[in-house]
């Protein structure tokens, strides 16, 4: 075969380190921002934090808001314990430290120079620090405590205890000769912990335990019980109808033994709940002026950065040449983004504050219906870069905080020919469910019909679909007396 050369003309995007650090750093949230810029100040020497004094006035700004959305769960820290020299010489307990059991607790050296004091300062514990804790207080033996500690590793978010306590005896090493009785016994003693009914096996022994040790009455608790132990499902669905023909009782005995249900506790670990603590801070701040809602920059959150004017100055005097050149066109190309960053995140806010005007004034019910293709047109960008800009990011009006994206939904039709958001319909129908008579709640056909009277043209599955997402329960788990 012959060869040949040939010349070709084609077009390649190309996207520069200048652009991909641009759009890295529009994508990250303001937390993040601030932590990416830290890294920043410690590796390049051209760029420093700028005096208060080159900054805007702040006095009128408030501070930043940080806003959790869960709780922070204590961290579990343990060292390994120490290893025998001989495996021959371990005990049991030993032998089962490998299958879960960790020591909890942390300690420091006090020579250390880098403690810090303020820092060391106390938390709350994790459900499994505080059974554990528990279990340290109690005359087991080594051997019953490496046991408890495994089912307390067995144990789910909930507090249940879902494995099979055979299941867990099968996968310990035979030569300890643990069977699923002995396990029985070391989970009922762990139901007997604060709080009571950890390492329950479902929600009837959870609630059994619960009533077994409250104060209430006993033929208040016993019928309670009798609900609980034989008749759950129709509790679950609010089936009081049928509940008071089996229990062959009243409606104020009724009334009496579901109260005392309802002031139990859900879960097992209610009070330790391991979700992982998120904070956010706004980046836009929507006040009124002259009668009018307007969104400007929150200032508290605005990083102060620049360049090293002096050093700047002595690496054009000699050449780019020098080893710091890369870092001084770095520097620059830094401050530039950031202050590209939040321009664009103020005009996405002033065109999405601009048309929500009435969300401002009425609330959720006022919410017109919006789309990324929206701003991306009237402010000249792409729909991927709105994306960017109104994910975590936050905005605080007198209303509360949201995320940018939370003023984006899709529309339904009305009869007058307009379109209504898809948050406003969520409002209204929380608004009807609130209003609703609890004895007879509305099913989602007549909320439907309710919606079409206010001509909003929706549809039944639409609003079982709206209620869903609300986290609203049907209209038979509804049901009150």
């Amino acid at each position: 075969m012959k060869q040949t050369l040939q010349l070709k003309t084609s077009q390649q995007l190309t996207l520069t380190p200048q652009l991909q650090q641009s759009i890295k750093l529009l994508q990250m949230s303001t937390l993040d921002l601030s932590t990416e810029l830290e890294r920043y100040l410690l590796e390049n020497p051209l760029l420093e934090r700028a005096d208060s004094s080159d900054s805007p006035d702040e006095s009128d700004s408030p501070l930043p808001v940080l806003a959790p959305s869960g709780d922070t769960p204590a961290a579990d820290s343990g060292s390994e314990p120490e290893r025998p020299e001989a495996e021959s010489n371990r005990d049991d307990g030993e032998l089962l430290g490998d299958w879960g059991s960790s020591g909890s607790g942390s300690s420091r050296n006090d020579d250390d120079d880098e403690f810090d004091p303020i820092l060391n300062t106390p938390c709350r514990p994790s459900l499994r620090e505080h059974l554990t804790a528990q279990m340290g207080e109690t005359q087991l033996s080594q051997r019953d405590k490496a046991l408890m500690s495994l089912l307390i590793d067995e144990l789910d978010d909930d507090g249940y205890l879902p494995t099979s306590l055979d299941d867990i005896a099968a996968e310990l090493p035979l030569e300890l000769e643990v069977e699923g009785d002995e396990l029985e016994c070391l989970r009922k003693l762990l139901t007997q912990f604060e709080p009571t009914g950890i390492g329950s096996r479902n929600l009837t022994e959870f609630l059994s335990l619960q009533l077994q040790q409250h104060a209430a009455p006993a033929a208040v608790r016993q019928l309670a019980l009798d609900m609980v132990q034989q008749h759950l499902p129709l509790l679950g669905n609010r089936d009081f109808t049928k509940l008071k023909k089996l229990l062959a009782i009243d409606e104020q005995q009724l009334k009496t033994a579901h109260a005392l249900l309802a002031s139990l506790r859900p879960r097992p670990s209610s009070g330790f709940d391991q979700g992982e603590t998120h904070y956010v801070a706004p980046d836009i701040l929507v006040v009124k002026r002259q009668q009018r809602w307007v969104a400007r920059l929150n200032q508290g959150t605005l990083p102060k950065l620049r360049v090293n004017q002096m050093y700047a100055g002595m690496l054009q005097q000699k050449g780019s040449s020098h080893n710091l050149g890369g870092q001084l066109q770095e520097a620059r190309w830094l401050v530039k983004n950031i202050q590209q960053r939040f321009d664009t995140i103020l005009k996405v806010a002033e065109s999405i504050v601009d048309r929500q005007q009435a969300f401002f004034e009425q609330g959720e019910v006022a919410m017109r219906p919006l789309i990324l293709r929206d701003i991306a047109e009237e402010l000249g960008l792409h729909e991927s870069t709105i994306s960017r800009v109104t994910t975590q990011k936050y905005l605080l009006c007198s209303r509360g905080l949201f995320e940018l994206k939370y003023f984006f939904g899709s529309s339904v039709d009305t009869d007058s020919g307009g379109e209504c958001s898809a948050t406003a319909i969520k409002a209204l129908i929380r608004q009807i469910i609130d209003a609703e008579d609890h004895n007879k709640p509305l099913s989602d056909s007549a909320i439907a019909d309710k919606l079409i009277a206010q001509g909003i043209q929706v549809a039944r599955r639409t609003v079982a679909k709206y209620r869903e997402a609300m986290q609203i329960p049907p209209v038979s788990q509804r049901k009150t007396f």
